[in-house]
This record gives C-alpha cells, sequence and structure tokens, in this order.
C-alpha cells in the first residue's frame, strides 16, 4: 500500500474531529433534545476509526498478520470501543446532569447518581479508551517495525500527520487524566525511535508518524507543565 502516509493522515485528521471537535457541538439534538449532536456524532466514533486502525495494521508489515497478532488487535478494538462507548454514554448524562443544574430544574450534582456516572466518565472510560489508543499505536509499531512493508515514507503527509495526531494525543491524556499512560508512552516512542528507529523511519511511515506525533505531544506537554508550573487540565484553568 504505497498510500500508506496517505492513511495516517485521514487517521490523524479523523482523529483530531471525533476526539476534539465534537466538543463544540453541545446544543441539543433537534429530533431528541436530551441528546446533542456531539453525542449523536460520537456514535460513528469507532465505526470510523477501527476500520482505519484495521488497514494499518493490514499494511504495516509485508506478510499476513498472525492469529496472535489478529487476537491482540481483536481485544485491543474491544477495549478501545468499550472504553469509547461507556464514556459517550455517562458524558451525555454527566452533561445533561450539569445544564439542569445550571437551569436550577433540578440538581443531582451532590448525588451518588451523579458521583457513579462521573466516575464512569472522567476515570474508568478515560482510562479503557486510553489503553485501547496507546496498545494500538504499540501494536501498530511493533508491527512494522519486526515485519517492515518497504513501503516509502510520504513526508508531508506524514509530518501534517504528526502534528495533528500529536496534538489530539496531547489533549485528551491531559484532559482525560490519564498522564500516567500518556506521558511515559510518549516520551517512550520518542526516545526508542531517535535511539534505534532513525535510520527505519523513511521505509516505516507508521513509525515515522508515531514518533512525530509522540514527540510533538512530548513538546507540548514540556511547554505546558513550564508555562503552568504543572500539568493541569484545561478545564482547571478554565480554557473549556
Amino acid at each position: 500500500m504505497k498510500r500508506l502516509s496517505l492513511i495516517t493522515l485521514v487517521f490523524a485528521v479523523l482523529s483530531l474531529s471525533f476526539f476534539l471537535l465534537l466538543i463544540f457541538l453541545r446544543s441539543p439534538f433537534i429530533y431528541y433534545p436530551l441528546m446533542s449532536y456531539q453525542d449523536v456524532l460520537d456514535i460513528l466514533t469507532p465505526l470510523v476509526l477501527i476500520p482505519i486502525y484495521w488497514l494499518l495494521f493490514k499494511y504495516a508489515a509485508n506478510d499476513e498478520s498472525s492469529p496472535v497478532e489478529e487476537i491482540v488487535f481483536m481485544v485491543l478494538a474491544a477495549i478501545w470501543v468499550e472504553g469509547q462507548g461507556l464514556h459517550l454514554s455517562s458524558n451525555s448524562i454527566n452533561n445533561l446532569a450539569e445544564a439542569l443544574a445550571k437551569k436550577q430544574v433540578i440538581d443531582i450534582t451532590a448525588t451518588s447518581i451523579y458521583q457513579l456516572t462521573y466516575f464512569y466518565d472522567e476515570h474508568l472510560s478515560h482510562y479503557m479508551w486510553h489503553i485501547g489508543v496507546v496498545g494500538f499505536a504499540a501494536l501498530l509499531i511493533y508491527r512494522e517495525w519486526r515485519r517492515p512493508a518497504g513501503i516509502p515514507t510520504t513526508w508531508w503527509a506524514t509530518i501534517v500527520a504528526g502534528l495533528v495526531y500529536g496534538i489530539s494525543i496531547f489533549c485528551i491524556f491531559l484532559e482525560g487524566q490519564t498522564l500516567v499512560l500518556g506521558l511515559p508512552f510518549t516520551i517512550t516512542i520518542t526516545l526508542l525511535t531517535l535511539i534505534w528507529g532513525r535510520r527505519k523511519m523513511a521505509h516505516q511511515p507508521i513509525l515515522a508518524f508515531f514518533f512525530i506525533s509522540c514527540l510533538v505531544a512530548v513538546l507540548l506537554f514540556g511547554g505546558w507543565g513550564l508555562y503552568w508550573g504543572g500539568l493541569p487540565q484545561f478545564s482547571d484553568v478554565g480554557l473549556i
């Protein structure tokens, strides 16, 4: 697949759209106002991104995938989808509860119902989803590293894709409170590639894509940490 770099670009743009840009569509859905347009479109997230993960997986290596690799892919897909789905529903309920409280219709934010929903939304779902994100990246890099297909990297597409996806993962790990996953992962991939993979990137577009993404994320983490004297969430500093 000579256009593997272009697939990473499509993947990065769609990830940015579904992970971040949907938050600007929180207005009530016209056909069922208890939901927002964000909720409705977020249903499409795994239906769009998991098939692209599969394309990257299939074209990463120069041979057919092994049964073990395919099982790992399916397990990661299940974790990713379950985490995303859990986040979709609990985040939707949380947003509704907070909106009703602000309008002084009913306030359940001090109840156990809200606390449980918040746990699903901000903790369990984020960790499950982001374990899938990290796991998929590691699997794709591993598969290409061991049996590369030898596809030339299209650098303009890979650089743009890496910049876009690097911003995305910086934001989801920071705001998702999953820095314990995201920070070690991005640093590890950056150092691993710099030390052992520099010469591989010209013919390993997936490695090049994730290296640029992780490098961008690490630089953003560093800049954010220096500016704020730590790594607060966007919501903690009033940016969302």
